[in-house]
């Protein structure tokens, strides 16, 4: 912990990491459920021209005014996008791609022409694209807190409003809320978070920091709320994660080793989250095929007994397998019945029901009577 504080840089990026993840982390909860994940790799694509071209305008590398550059054009380009979708034929999902690949294609050519101005001043300007974490300073850290707030701040404010407009847009607008203009107020953060995370992250990995700690938190939640606030928390684990990873590891960029480290939590929820995990998902369906076997060979069992004055009369399991038309597959269902108590072993290949059984076969048909239509 102490080589943590006095170690300035490693301090300094964590921090910004942190702030970064909890700010990208709530609001691409929102991005995720409008459906709008692709916004926010559109937007940090947009980004880069912005950089440039704030950098050919005013001649300085001051992160305040390169950073105010991306702002604009990522909002303006986030703006043209809703413009050319309600305007035209071209569906949204469409014109995102459009804006990210021409804007982020035109930023490329912006930055190769300065590149190769004879003006040594324009050096680093590449560093946007994957980030320079560690260039982070005290001012940059002050500038990712107060953006970082506002963000916050203006979430909890709108809280009821955005998760209207999240959930049910046209019930929004018959009770009259501007939805047009939350639309614009949700992209204008988003657009702020991306912003403060360029420096840390990088315009080509921003996205990840906006969907990924959003889609894992969803898989372990239902509630908006505590959706939002896991993915917050994600984030900011993410960006101190990947700020300690890169310290110990020479020559690991911090902003992939954020990404990584949230991509880990993404794959370990998909697995491991217990209502929408692959993993449950899959224990749950062989439970639920497995209790349907026994109470298929149970009502067999049941049903060749009812032919026998005494109940217990013994069956073979191949007169279940042919029944069952699964060749051996009666014999494992036996096994599970013994072990609840619904069946007994006579021999090596013939089996009764127990007084249990035969109730619990009863149970199963009167059931399935009662769930006819």
């Amino acid at each position: 912990m102490m080589g943590f504080l006095d170690d300035y840089t490693l301090r300094t990026v964590a921090l910004g990491a942190a702030l970064l993840g909890l700010a990208a982390g709530a609001l691409g909860g929102f991005a995720l459920l409008r459906r709008q994940s692709l916004l926010g790799d559109a937007i940090s694509h947009a980004a880069l021209p912005g950089i440039a071209l704030a950098f050919l305008l005013t001649g300085s590398k001051s992160p305040v005014v390169l950073l105010a550059g991306a702002a604009v054009v990522g909002w303006l380009g986030a703006v043209s996008v809703d413009k050319l979708s309600e305007s035209s034929r071209i569906k949204y999902d469409s014109a995102l791609g459009m804006m990210l690949s021409v804007l982020f294609g035109f930023g490329l050519v912006l930055l190769t022409w300065i590149q190769r101005q004879p003006d040594a001043n324009q050096a680093g300007l590449d560093s946007y694209l994957f980030g320079q974490a560690a260039a982070l300073v005290d001012r940059d850290l002050w500038v990712i807190s107060i953006i970082g707030t506002i963000v916050l701040l203006l979430t909890l404010l709108f809280w009821k409003e955005f998760k209207l407009v999240s959930f049910d847009r046209e019930f929004a607008h018959t009770i009259g809320m501007p939805v047009r203009y939350l639309d614009r107020l949700l992209t204008g953060m988003l657009v702020a978070a991306i912003v403060i995370g360029l420096q840390t992250v990088g315009v080509v990995l921003m996205s990840a920091m906006i969907i990924a700690p959003a889609a894992a938190a969803r898989q372990w939640t239902d509630r908006l709320g505590v959706m939002i606030m896991l993915a917050a928390v994600l984030g900011a684990i993410s960006g101190v994660g990947g700020a300690v990873v890169s310290s110990l590891q020479p020559n690991t960029p911090t902003g992939p080793a954020i990404v990584i480290l949230v991509s880990v939590f993404v794959t370990v929820s998909l697995l491991f989250a217990p209502h929408r995990g692959l993993v449950f998902r899959e224990i749950r369906a062989w439970k639920a095929g497995r209790a349907l076997r026994v109470e298929a060979v149970l009502v067999d069992l049941y049903a060749l007994a009812s032919q026998h004055a005494d109940s217990s009369h013994p069956h073979s399991d191949r007169v279940l397998d042919v029944m069952a038309s699964m060749s051996g597959a009666s014999r494992r269902t036996l096994q599970l019945l013994r072990t609840l108590g619904f069946a007994r072993q006579i021999d090596a290949r013939h089996w009764a029901l127990t007084p249990e059984g035969e109730q619990r076969a009863r149970s199963v048909l009167q059931e399935r009577k009662g769930g006819r239509v």
